[in-house]
């Protein structure tokens, strides 16, 4: 008689039998019933120069952010070291300019760059050109450091209508910005297909733990043991659908010392889990691109009557 997975001995809803089977044989998740994209947005400073430039006089503000890239980041990438799990860190343009190893100490260590702006501005506040322009002027960062990018996320996941273009116009892979579903799909565009990773802020320790007094970023800190069981009750949740669990962890939040071990004992539940596997978010994407029986969406705005909703 074989041994009860430690999971059903504690009682966790399990997912289905096709899906713990691998119902997409050699599809984007395998045999697994569910895939952990493990996601840090590096994003240090520019989310509150973004709301601001005045705020580079605040030095209390400005030490709060370092903390990611500085003290975070090194706590983190140990971690992941100690735990082999590979991930995925989105890295604005400006960030890895005025810290120039740091793009390359994480592609060192294993772990993929993926593209995250430059200025941390979100899409739907800039015109077209400014998008474009701030597009490109990250891909020309990460060019000049020997970066290979393959992937984008839209700062504060805010993607317009014109991201997707963007991205396949410029070779990209996949992009990650977007809450259409809880597994891969595929985009198509004027450039071409993409694949997209979606997103949700269940699954962004931003929603629990961010606070600044200004600016206004979040208003809540929030215990690592909630955290824990949230993430953990989403990751069943995955296992039981068969989705991709994309989580999205900020370093200058989640690398303070009580969230960080949080984390680890949520990584450590889920290596636990025999049915679920990591990869980093352009190995999911490529897996994704190849699968025949993935969604193919072609995302437009909705048609809005002025006299139903007014500006």
């Amino acid at each position: 008689m074989s041994t009860p997975h430690r999971a059903e001995r504690a009682g966790v809803a399990q997912p289905r039998r096709a899906e713990r089977a691998g119902e997409i044989r050699g599809g984007w998740r395998g045999r697994s019933a569910a895939v952990v994209a493990l996601t840090f947005d590096v994003d240090a400073e520019t989310p509150v120069l973004a709301q601001g430039r005045g705020f580079a006089g605040h030095a209390s503000t400005m030490s709060h952010q370092a903390y990611g890239p500085e003290v975070g980041l090194p706590r983190i990438l140990d971690l992941l070291d100690e735990l082999g799990i590979p991930a995925t860190f989105f890295v604005p343009g400006w960030v890895a300019e005025h810290r120039p190893a740091l793009a390359p100490s994480i592609v060192e260590r294993g772990h993929e760059v993926a593209h995250h702006s430059y200025s941390h501005r979100p899409p739907t506040s800039m015109t077209a050109e400014e998008e474009r322009a701030d597009f490109e002027r990250a891909l020309a960062v990460f060019d000049s450091q020997g970066i290979e990018i393959r992937g984008h996320r839209a700062a504060l996941w805010e993607a317009s209508w014109l991201t997707a273009d963007l991205v396949a116009e410029h070779g990209l892979r996949y992009d990650s910005s977007l809450m259409g579903d809880d597994k891969p799909y595929k985009v198509a565009t004027p450039a071409g297909e993409i694949v997209e990773l979606p997103v949700h802020w269940s699954l962004d320790d931003w929603e629990q733990y961010a606070f600044l007094p200004a600016p206004h970023v979040g208003s809540v800190i929030e215990s690592p043991v909630k955290v824990l069981e949230l993430w953990r009750a989403e990751l069943d949740g995955m296992r039981h659908y068969g989705g991709l669990f994309n989580l999205c962890v900020h370093p200058f939040l989640s690398g303070r010392p009580g969230r960080a071990l949080a984390l680890r004992q949520f990584l450590e539940y889920a290596q636990s889990c025999a049915d679920v596997s990591f990869a980093r978010c352009r190995d999911v994407a490529e897996r994704a691109a190849a699968d025949a029986g993935l969604t193919v969406r072609r995302p437009r705005p909705p048609v809005v009557d002025p006299d139903v909703y007014p500006d």
